[in-house]
């Protein structure tokens, strides 16, 4: 991790902006994004640009490393708005204002719910408290489908003469 303050060379940013630049492995989501520089090497930068200097009260707050950590932590909010299309902000269905309206509502208390559900209910199951969207509708979110499924089979089957209950 390195401060690039000084070698900012763009026209039109604030003075003061401070940029920090991080490497890391890349991960399988960012292979297709590489530049060829970062191809070559196996590592991708990540540039964090901020005005922070420092916070008040708090030790060690203007240095890279905390601002590095402050910055990668607020990643989880955009994490959730990932989330939020996932969830049907995505596809917006109608050119209608009240349309949009109804379906944005329905959006958010999935979203919201399923932040609830990872919090309380799925904290400690490691492969389902960080999974990705498609990956909590397949496992759990479609199992109560599966479930009225069944039990919808059941009672069809039961109502048969022919058939023993059970």
């Amino acid at each position: 991790m390195a401060e690039l303050t000084g070698l900012n060379t763009r026209d039109g940013w604030p003075e003061g902006m401070r940029l920090i630049v991080r490497r890391v492995r890349p991960s399988r989501r960012h292979v297709k994004k590489l530049t060829a520089f970062e191809k070559k090497t196996g590592w991708r930068c990540c540039i964090t640009a901020t005005n922070i200097r420092h916070m008040w009260g708090i030790a060690g707050s203007g240095q890279a490393q905390y601002l590095d950590v402050l910055h990668r932590s607020h990643a989880g909010v955009e994490d959730r708005v990932r989330t939020n299309k996932a969830m049907g902000l995505g596809n917006l269905p109608s050119a209608s204002w009240e349309v949009y309206r109804g379906w944005v509502l329905a959006a958010n208390l999935a979203s919201d719910l399923d932040a609830w559900v990872r919090l309380l209910a799925l904290h400690d199951v490691d492969d389902l408290a960080d999974a990705e969207p498609d990956t909590m509708c397949f496992r759990l979110y479609h199992l109560s489908a599966r479930l009225a499924d069944h039990a919808h089979l059941r009672r069809r089957y039961a109502d048969r003469p022919t058939m023993s209950p059970g």
